[in-house]
């Protein structure tokens, strides 16, 4: 029998004691990273790109993040269905570059997700104010966790058919959007006839503030994209790994790019840069302002704002019901390496790690205590953390395929055997890589310039870096692992 047939066969085979159960259809793990990359960022934050950088500039941004990304997704599909685990990022490190690293990168992932899902009981509470202005929010927050944790406790289908009808929520409604969109920009719809190409060329556009522009807007961009890497933890959990991965890999990359693409494409054409509405959009409450509802607005749809404002709240609890699977595994599975305590190892009979979800639960539960006390510093430095951290897995990735590969091939094995191979290697994981880098370095590049630093700026923004590497150094320090020479390399696959 050849290896694909026996990872085949293996993934249909009775569930042994202690293993994560293998439930996750192809259109489950399409959903899952089309839910966990399409959120806020597209709905709200689409505006102010086009704002600061004109639609031009906001173009360029989402297309250079966006070959970033399919550069990263090429990376993690190569590592994902070679060696489908749970433990995805963690593994790959501590494979392929070192104990250590993996050591750092599983923890850092694991917080991620747990503050990000903290986030989003604070923003589905401010989304709920559109219907129920006097109800409190701390009420919201509670009763959409205990709906979040309930999906994640009970069977890993529950999870997938709950992220896949959320997620196709979202999908449609961009759809929805581009459709009616193009329409109004040929002058189909709406009142207003078409407006070629004016709002391209009035004042600065369609680039505005030039390279600098771009750089702006770069670190937005970036972080509307993350969440696609959680097709890899699901991975640990998906049915047929060897074929559902790489189709789940090229689909995903592609609907994303086209969403964002035509979305800031759309926007563009029908909504000058200058609109203060755009750059209002990402900084306020009021869904009235955002420009998927002021587009609809003008198309002459009815209740755009209610419609628009039920959408968001879809993608809001998407991406934390996506965060809370993923960081609950991901504890799990540093356990199971012994890199964290052994009782979060613990599966229940229908394979979920509910010690790991219900630790994973009451973190964002404590993270999101702290933004309704005192001035809400806490947490704000826990989010810049968080969202700082998503940059670094995608780092992780990157050196760890590069370092994959270069074990794979000093091993004696062909390339031509990888059941998915990445593109561009080894120039694909060395851009990502760098372009990963900039968008760390730069996030806040403001703080840097001033004559006198902005020293709480400057902690505000990178926090999250010196806690990577505090977890990095201090696991190296202690346990004097080396790094893998690539001879002996796990590559294992059972």
């Amino acid at each position: 029998m050849s290896e694909s047939e026996t990872i085949e066969s293996d993934s249909k085979q009775p569930h042994h004691p202690g293993d994560l159960h293998r439930g996750l259809k192809a259109r489950h793990l399409n959903m899952i990273a089309i839910g966990g990359a399409i959120g806020t960022g597209l709905f709200l934050a689409s505006g102010g790109t086009i704002s600061q950088a004109g639609p031009g500039g906001a173009l360029l941004a989402y297309s250079l993040i966006g070959l970033m990304v399919f550069m990263l997704m090429q990376s993690l599909g190569e590592m994902s269905t070679y060696l489908p685990l749970a433990d995805s990022f963690q593994a790959y490190g501590t494979r392929f570059v070192s104990p250590s690293f993996g050591f750092a990168q599983g923890w850092n992932y694991w917080f991620n997700w747990a503050i990000t899902v903290a986030a989003e009981l604070v923003a589905a509470a401010l989304v709920m104010k559109y219907w129920f202005p006097d109800t409190p929010s701390w009420i919201w927050s509670a009763l959409f966790l205990a709906i979040l944790f309930a999906l994640n406790a009970f069977h890993v289908k529950a999870f997938g058919e709950s992220e896949f009808i959320f997620a196709a929520v979202k999908v449609i409604a961009v759809i929805v959007f581009l459709v009616v969109g193009v329409l109004m920009i040929f002058g189909v719809m709406g009142d207003g006839g078409s407006p070629g190409f004016s709002n391209w060329t009035v004042g600065e556009a369609p680039f505005v503030g030039g390279i600098g522009g771009v750089l702006a807007i770069f670190m937005i961009a970036g972080f509307s994209f993350q969440g696609t890497e959680m097709v890899a933890v699901a991975s640990g959990e998906a049915e047929n790994p060897e074929k559902t991965i790489p189709k789940a890999i090229r689909a995903v990359f592609w609907r994303i790019l086209l969403f964002y693409i035509g979305a800031i494409a759309v926007i563009g054409f029908l909504l000058p840069y200058t609109d203060k509405r755009l750059l209002s959009a990402s900084e306020s409450e009021d869904i009235t302002i955002a420009p998927f509802t002021l587009v609809f607005d003008r198309a002459g749809i009815a209740f755009a704002a209610a419609v628009m404002n039920a959408v968001i709240l879809t993608a809001i609890l998407s991406a934390g019901n996506s965060g809370l699977y993923v960081s609950s595994r991901m504890l799990h599975s540093l356990a199971r390496d012994g890199k964290a305590p052994a009782f979060f190892a613990k599966l229940t009979r229908r394979g979920i790690p509910m010690p790991a979800l219900l630790a994973t639960t009451v973190l964002g539960a404590l993270c999101f205590i702290t933004s309704r006390f005192g001035d809400g510093t806490a947490y704000t430095w826990l989010v810049n953390a968080s969202g700082l951290a998503g940059f670094i897995t995608w780092c992780g990735i990157a050196w760890s395929h590069y370092k994959f590969r270069r074990a794979y091939v000093a091993q004696g094995n062909d390339v031509a055997d990888l059941p998915f191979k990445a593109l561009w290697f080894p120039l694909g994981p060395i851009v990502a890589l760098a372009m990963c880098m900039v968008v760390i370095v730069g996030q806040n590049y403001e703080a840097w310039l001033t004559s006198t630093p902005d020293i709480k700026g400057l902690l505000t923004a990178y926090i999250g870096l010196p806690v990577f590497l505090a977890l990095w150094w201090g696991h190296k320090l202690i346990t004097k692992a080396p790094k893998v020479d690539p001879m002996e390399a796990d590559l294992r696959r059972h």
